[in-house]
């Protein structure tokens, strides 16, 4: 399965450091990870929520494993194609080794104040 995962700066530099094959554990008050399901609603996040204040926002595309990608259910949170996996944070580490590859870098914004 392709996912997309919009991220800020901080998180891509702890992706980075996992040498682009891992996502960061959440925040304690961050209790779900949620890849999204195509590239529209990714941009649209890192450039709306990411990328503001001077800060960049960036869109990550990467593969998972269909059959464990299957045990969390498309939630569908606005527009017909805002759809994003709820995987929660307990699960992030196991979520992790089943990616396939690595994560790569699909587009960048802001960056300006």
């Amino acid at each position: 399965m392709i996912l997309y995962r919009p991220v800020g700066e901080k998180e891509l530099e702890l992706i980075a450091e996992s040498g682009y094959r891992a996502f960061p554990p959440r925040l304690p008050d961050q209790p779900i990870f949620y890849p999204v399901l195509n590239e529209k609603y990714a941009r649209e996040i890192a450039e709306k929520w990411n990328a503001v204040g001077g800060n960049k926002g960036y869109v990550t595309r990467f593969e998972a494993e269909d059959g464990f990608c299957g045990r969390y259910q498309v939630q569908t949170v606005g527009r017909s194609y805002h759809q994003e996996l709820w995987v929660p944070a307990e699960e992030l580490e196991e979520f992790n080794r089943h990616i396939i590859g690595r994560i790569e870098i699909t587009a960048e914004f802001g960056g300006k104040a």
